[in-house]
């Protein structure tokens, strides 16, 4: 555990199952991935959602006002997950508020090439580009590539009215 090698000694703060408190007071606390149980927290300084990308959007909505209070940090981490949910939409049209880091696996110098190249051969490159990559590709059941389809909309075009 990372607080062990740090020479701290965690503790639960006797309220959260998934959950330390360190000797300064501060706390980590794990909460459950259902919208209709996570309600409650405020005051949350930083709200880290992990393998955001995976998470509902209707759990999205219902962490975001523990931060009222607060003015909390949001971080938002993952993998992509084709183009789709709050994780894909604060990515690409978040706005100036977001810091993107974008770390594909061919700039960590941990991993081997040949890892990933056995990786690109194992599952595909459709996967290989999102999983190691970071790239939100579409998904593989659709006919048309979302791309396409979202430069086809226009709002230029007057709706037909039947009388």
């Amino acid at each position: 555990m990372f607080a062990q090698r740090l020479g701290i000694r965690p503790k639960g703060d006797g309220e959260n199952e998934m959950s330390l408190e360190f000797p300064n007071g501060s706390r980590i606390i794990g909460l459950p991935g259902n919208e209709t149980t996570i309600r409650g927290f405020s005051a949350v300084a930083l709200l880290l959602v992990d393998e955001a990308s995976r998470v509902r959007d209707d759990l999205y909505r219902a962490i975001r006002p523990m931060l009222a209070v607060s003015q909390g940090a949001l971080w938002l981490m993952s993998t992509p997950f084709g183009k789709r949910g709050f994780f894909w939409q604060a990515w690409q049209k978040g706005g100036p508020e977001w810091v993107r880091v974008r770390v594909p696996a061919n700039e960590c110098p941990r991993i081997a090439r040949s890892f990933l190249e056995k990786e690109r051969n194992e599952i595909g490159d459709h996967s290989f580009r999102q999983e190691y990559l970071c790239e939100f590709v579409d998904s593989v059941c659709g006919l048309f590539d979302r791309d396409l389809v979202e430069r086809a909309i226009t709002t230029e075009v007057k709706p037909l009215v039947f009388r």
